[in-house]
């Protein structure tokens, strides 16, 4: 490669690294800590739950329980297993019936806990772990304005991750082996950067396709739905299967009562080994009623089992049948493993540990860069006032990016501290308005030393404080969940205190 090209992907590398870089982390950061999202809910409700991947309780009483307070005639009810907890996701539809009174018959979408049959809304039963999860593609923006900011900044983020290959292609073997410690900062800050880029590069190249993929896939398949299927959008949705088969509603009810539990039987009679992981029920309680069931085989026996099965109910007639075992296509191939790669979710705690590390080192490789764009550009023969205007915006940059830690670990203690008036509005008024404290703090400080020291120092001290917290709120010891076997709720606590130790120990080490 000669020089042109080499500095136009070497400036095209760091431009677009500079300019996705605190969203970049933001988004890092939160899924890291979204990968044990299920733990950090179920830690959060005083909750343990068996780890399963299919739906394993009552339909038939958990329909009668809904049917207590709502009227489902004419509906679709859909209930979907998306996470390992108590409740799980249940959407009505609105009531195809021309008799239903349209005020109490329109769409809804709660949680059923799946013991005591409670219904919970979205807002009320809002948790830490959500918030977290959906700070990664922020969710948080209007939407649609995060998702799409979020699904650039990975579509950019790929480019960064092809362009610095490109760049260091040469030399990626040797300069993978090289670290200076105790060289200029420069080199320190480069050598770290590459080396732990190189790490990571396999996990960051994932997330950044499938980030993309998951964020802006719309914008990308606009051209075809004008094209193809004539603006017609709801026939690309059928085609790509977010889309139920329709069926008629007769306006005659059905007089014999269904039994859906046996449906559930019969399918992991056929399907040995298979996970239910959502039902669908559409004209609820009409003659042309369906039942659907979706879900997919263990992932240690088939990584992409997928296995869907339709019944009418009046007749007990199988009107589609898709079995795990056959050839899945390719479209819901590449779906199915785009999903389970971005989440990580079948490989157990140890795969989610591994991705916890690097996603944390992502956060790093990003630090880097931008301290070898400041240490670059602190030369003397660079105006005084540029050099003051650059070292202004990377400590924005790091006291915005570094007070994550901090505000994180204080909002772990603040569930628990104050779960009577737990909410969707109390969790983004106390993580928002404290991030922006702890950032406006560390500016005024306007030393890069003591934001690294401190955010490090603050977010360990007030970590080791989680589990105590925990144990005199709620009596779950650490030790008590660990002899009672509620792994979920001792994986915290334990994940707490072994962050904030490494964390601190990485305090002691560094140097002004």
């Amino acid at each position: 490669m000669d020089n042109r090209k080499h500095n136009i992907l070497f400036h095209t590398h760091t431009v677009s690294g500079i300019v996705i870089s605190v969203v970049l982390y933001v988004i890092f950061f939160a899924g890291s800590f979204s990968f044990f999202r299920d733990e950090i809910i179920n830690w959060e409700r005083n909750q343990s739950t068996k780890v399963t991947d299919g739906i394993h309780f009552n339909i038939n009483k958990a329909l009668d329980s809904i049917q207590t307070n709502k009227t489902l005639y004419g509906r679709s009810v859909s209930i979907e297993k998306h996470s390992n907890e108590r409740r799980l996701n249940v959407s009505l539809s609105a009531s195809k019936d021309t008799l239903a009174a349209k005020e109490t018959n329109g769409r809804d979408f709660f949680y059923l806990d799946t013991q005591d049959f409670s219904q919970h809304q979205y807002v009320s039963s809002y948790s830490l772990g959500e918030f977290l999860y959906r700070l990664h593609f922020l969710a948080q923006i209007k939407y649609p304005v995060g998702y799409y900011l979020a699904g650039f900044t990975a579509f950019f983020f790929l480019f960064a991750i092809i362009t610095g290959v490109l760049v260091h292609w040469k030399k990626i073997v040797s300069n993978f082996y090289v670290f200076r410690p105790m060289a200029k900062l420069k080199a320190l800050w480069t050598d770290a950067h590459t080396a732990l880029g190189m790490i990571g590069l396999p996990f960051q190249f994932v997330y950044a396709v499938t980030g993309a993929f998951f964020m802006i896939k719309l914008l990308l398949v606009a051209p075809n739905v004008m094209v193809i299927y004539n603006g017609n959008q709801q026939e690309l949705y059928k085609d790509l299967g977010y889309t139920p088969t329709d069926f008629s509603f007769h306006q005659t009810k059905n007089t014999e009562q269904v039994d859906y539990n046996k449906y559930l039987k019969n399918i992991q009679q056929q399907w040995p080994n298979f996970n239910i992981t959502k039902v669908l029920i559409q004209n609820f309680g009409d003659t042309n009623e369906h039942i659907t069931l979706e879900g997919h085989t263990n992932r240690n026996l088939k990584f992409n089992g997928f296995g869907k099965i339709t019944y009418k109910t009046s007749t007990n007639e199988v009107v589609y049948e898709k079995k795990p075992t056959e050839t899945t296509s390719y479209l819901e191939s590449v779906k199915n493993i785009l999903y389970r790669i971005h989440y990580g979710d079948y490989g157990g705690y140890l795969l989610k540990i591994l991705s916890f590390i690097l996603g944390l080192t992502s956060c790093f490789v990003i630090i880097s860069g931008v301290m070898i764009w400041l240490v670059a550009r602190d030369k003397k023969n660079v105006p005084e006032k540029r050099r003051r205007f650059n070292q202004r915006v990377v400590l924005i940059y790091l006291a915005i990016c570094l007070s994550m830690y901090p505000i994180t670990a204080l909002s772990f203690i603040a569930v628990k501290v104050f779960a009577a008036q737990m909410s969707q509005s109390f969790i983004y008024s106390f993580y928002f308005i404290g991030w922006l404290i702890f950032t406006l703090f560390f500016i005024t400080k306007k030393d890069i030393y003591f934001i690294n020291k401190w955010t490090l120092k603050l977010g360990s001290y007030i970590g080791l404080c989680i589990p105590i917290v925990n144990g005199f709120t709620t009596g779950n010891w650490i030790w008590l969940t660990l002899q009672n076997q509620q792994y979920q709720l001792f994986f915290i606590d334990a994940f707490w205190i072994c962050l904030s130790l490494t964390t601190l120990w990485v305090t002691a080490k560094l140097k002004k």
